[in-house]
This record gives structure tokens, C-alpha cells and sequence, in this order.
């Protein structure tokens, strides 16, 4: 399983929301390149990097601190957050970035989502944001009657990298991930998934890979910042 360490950016900054809301924002770090650089440096061999104020305007927003980290960093990095158009798509990709993630549009717009994967295998991504088990868009803002499961069922066959997990309920709240729903995604659907949400002690990961779930990774943020998950401990635990 690979750690994927969490940027979310808004307003320049590297942040933590809690449950979603971008008013309960802590800012861990106004430079993102520099965080970037330190859990490179320790031992991360992924970024996960989120736009926040992106996923609400339905375009990128903090497209200058993404740029400062890929400059820095060679490993390779994804982002999510307002990419809703093959153009932004064409443009993230060229600029270097391994994989984008698209959430709002894999409901609003499918075919985009099957059109990108096609034109760009194995560099797009479904980001699946869920509460109680049914997926909200446009930043968590919007709630849908869509079940998790049956909207990835939807893009089996579309070469889609990967499911990106989140249960918005647990995220940033430091009350461990919804472990028993991503393991029965992950057993449901063939595309790789990555879990989201609330991942915050070694104990954590320990219990997603515990499942016996085929997990391709875990992502965490506050957990990391605040020091509640030694970096050098999960990444030697989920190589293990």
C-alpha cells in the first residue's frame, strides 16, 4: 500500500478542513512546496494534492502553489479540486503532474471522465466523496441520491487509475476512516482504491490492510501535520 501524504490548498496555503467545511480550516503551512519537500524527504514516494477553493469555483484557484510543488518534488503527484474540462485536464498533465482526479464531473459529465481516461490512460482518477454512503459534488456542497458503489460500477470499463475514497464525515476529524465501507468497494469493483477520510494513527492502517481489501493506499493529512502518525513508521508499515 502506498501514503499518500495530504496538501490541500486554499488561499495559498497548505490547510486541513474538518468534515469538509471550508470555514473550519486550520493552516499547517503557508508555503506548500516546503511541506511538499519535507514528506518527500522523508521517505513519500506520492503527493495527494487537493484545490480547495477550486472544487468550489469549478476552476483551479491555487494553480501557483501546485506549480511551486512540482518544480520542487520529483515524485510523482495528483490533484483534484475544480478540473472539470479536458482542457484543464490537457493542462495539469502537460504541466507534469502524474494523475488527475475527477469528482463533480464523474456525475455531472461521465463521458468527459471516459473521454480523459482513453485519451489519457492511466493518469485519471474518480474521486468518490461520500456522505453516509452517498456521493456529494462541487466541493462536498451538494448532495446526490447516488450510491458510492454503483457510480464507480459505472467506470469499470473506462481504464480509470484509480477510486479515491472519502468518507467526508470522518475527514479531518481524526476518528479513523470508514475502514468496513472502502474495503467493500474495493472488494466490489476491480479499479484500484485508495483510501480517504480519517486515517490517524498507525492503528488506522494497520486495519485497512487488515481487511484483505486489494487497497492500492491510504491518504492522511492532519494526522501527519499534527504528529499523531509517525511518517517513517507508516511508510516501513504499509511496505511491510
Amino acid at each position: 500500500m502506498i501514503l499518500y501524504p495530504a496538501i490541500d490548498l486554499k488561499d495559498g496555503n497548505c490547510v486541513r478542513l474538518y468534515k469538509g467545511e471550508m470555514e473550519q480550516a486550520t493552516v499547517f503551512n503557508d508555503n506548500p512546496a516546503a511541506q511538499a519537500m519535507a514528506f518527500v524527504e522523508a521517505g513519500c514516494e506520492w503527493l495527494h494534492l487537493v484545490d480547495l477553493n477550486g472544487a468550489f469555483a469549478g476552476e483551479p484557484v491555487n494553480g501557483a502553489a501546485v506549480d511551486a510543488i512540482l518544480a520542487q518534488t520529483k515524485v510523482p503527484a495528483q490533484l483534484g479540486g475544480g478540473i472539470r474540462d479536458m482542457a484543464t485536464i490537457e493542462r495539469w498533465l502537460n504541466k507534469g503532474l502524474a494523475r488527475v482526479i475527477l469528482g463533480t464531473v464523474a456525475v455531472e459529465n461521465p463521458d468527459l471522465v471516459r473521454e480523459a481516461a482513453r485519451a489519457f490512460p492511466g493518469q485519471v482518477a474518480i474521486g468518490l466523496d461520500a456522505r453516509n454512503g452517498m456521493v456529494a459534488t462541487r466541493g462536498w456542497a451538494e448532495e446526490t441520491d447516488i450510491e458510492v458503489t454503483a457510480l464507480a460500477r459505472q467506470f469499470e470499463d473506462a481504464g480509470v487509475a484509480a477510486l479515491i475514497y472519502t468518507d467526508i464525515n470522518r475527514d479531518g476529524a481524526m476518528q479513523g476512516p470508514n475502514v468496513e465501507a472502502t474495503a467493500a468497494l474495493a472488494h466490489a469493483v476491480s479499479i484500484p482504491v485508495i483510501a480517504s477520510g480519517g486515517v490517524s494513527s498507525l492503528d488506522d492502517l494497520r486495519a485497512l490492510k487488515a481487511t484483505g481489501a486489494p487497497l492500492n493506499g491510504a491518504i492522511s493529512g492532519r494526522a501527519l501535520y499534527d504528529g499523531a502518525i509517525d511518517l517513517k513508521e507508516a511508510l516501513d508499515l504499509l511496505k511491510a
